[in-house]
């Protein structure tokens, strides 16, 4: 027998599933990712902006030098190599970061003891390089030019004595790295310019054929006197013995002769004088001498080519670091008689 059937009731409706409660070791690790990048950062932050190591054998400083055409991994090595930065990779973030890679400048730097890696980068990007100096003294030859670059510790390369005459004697700046026929080109580049600056404004009538013979008598009077004042004086006294045909008698065209400029370390003698054939005895050969004898500097030149007038022939030193002057030989002979009374007064003192 069949069971009666139920009626059906309304249907309830069904509650949508629990979400499931938070995984507690997501945001464990979020946190730990945020912790680890605070770190780093302020890591870094110490690495750039904090106290760099100190100098490796003490002292206040470290000096490191950067070459011509570096990249900037092999200059941020160069950095750690030297002690300079802890880490190359820091300097070389810094760098891209501030947007200075590409303005990094080579040469030496002389870099505070723990400076940071900031520093450095400024100190890099300005180009504050250690400056080393070649002075050039009015009056060395060629030859002693050469010896002096040659000598120079910071320099590199090798050159020969250029023409003589031709080197600016002055001060001149150079880095460490710079190759010493790049700095003779440039002492011979200044005197160039200066030598054609002056002939053309040379004072009419001289005798010069070239600028050459100028820079030759230049070269004599830079060797006879040191007074910036007696030059022109100097000068004209040696063009009046040209335009006499006279022979110029000047003791240091015999030491060129002898020495090519370089110190003679004694007196010259009487043998020195007659017995020395050579083109540069300006005792024996009349004119001026084949090449200048020195290198001049500016206040010769200028009085080789604007001497004064004057009707002296000759001069001898007055004891006191100048000169005195005369006519005649007469007057010159009385002069050189009290200039050897002076000397012998002077001899042991």
């Amino acid at each position: 027998m069949s069971q009666p059937r139920r009626k059906a009731g309304p249907s309830k409706a069904r509650r949508a599933p629990a979400p499931p409660p938070p995984r507690r070791g997501g945001s464990g690790l979020f946190k730990l990712l945020i912790l680890v990048a605070l770190l780093g950062a302020a890591g870094f932050a110490w690495l750039c902006f904090g106290p760099g190591p100190g100098p490796r054998e003490g002292g206040t400083e470290t000096t490191v030098v950067l070459k011509r055409g570096s990249n900037l991994p092999e200059i941020s090595q160069a950095l750690a190599d030297a002690g300079v930065v802890r880490l190359p990779f820091s300097f070389a973030l810094a760098a891209k970061a501030t947007g200075g890679a590409g303005r990094l400048r080579a040469g030496e730097y002389a870099i505070p003891a723990r400076a940071s890696v900031f520093q450095v980068l400024s100190m890099i990007r300005s180009g504050k390089i250690v400056h080393h100096f070649v002075t050039v003294p009015e009056g060395f030859s060629s030859a002693q030019v050469a010896d002096l670059l040659n000598n120079n510790p910071v320099l590199t390369g090798h050159v020969q004595p250029p023409a003589e005459g031709s080197v600016m004697p002055q001060t001149y700046d150079v880095q460490r790295g710079d190759d010493r026929n790049d700095a003779l080109q440039t002492m011979v580049d200044a005197q160039t310019k200066l030598v054609d600056s002056l002939w053309a404004g040379r004072k009419p009538g001289l005798p010069y054929k070239s600028k050459q013979q100028a820079l030759a008598m230049a070269s004599i009077v830079e060797k006879e006197t040191a007074l910036a004042a007696e030059r022109p004086h100097v000068a004209g006294v040696y063009l009046n013995r040209l335009a006499k045909g006279m022979r110029l008698e000047a003791d240091p065209t015999i030491i060129y002769g002898l020495t090519k400029g370089r110190p003679l370390g004694r007196t010259l003698t009487h043998a020195d004088v007659i017995d020395t054939a050579n083109p540069f005895n300006t005792y024996a050969n009349a004119g001026l001498p084949p090449t200048p004898i020195a290198n001049p500097g500016r206040a010769s030149i200028e009085a080789a080519l604007n001497p004064i007038a004057t009707d002296d022939l000759f001069f001898v030193a007055d004891g006191s670091g100048g000169h005195v002057f005369a006519q005649t030989f007469e007057q010159h002979e009385r002069n050189v008689v009290r200039w050897r009374q002076i000397a012998q007064s002077l001899k042991g003192k």
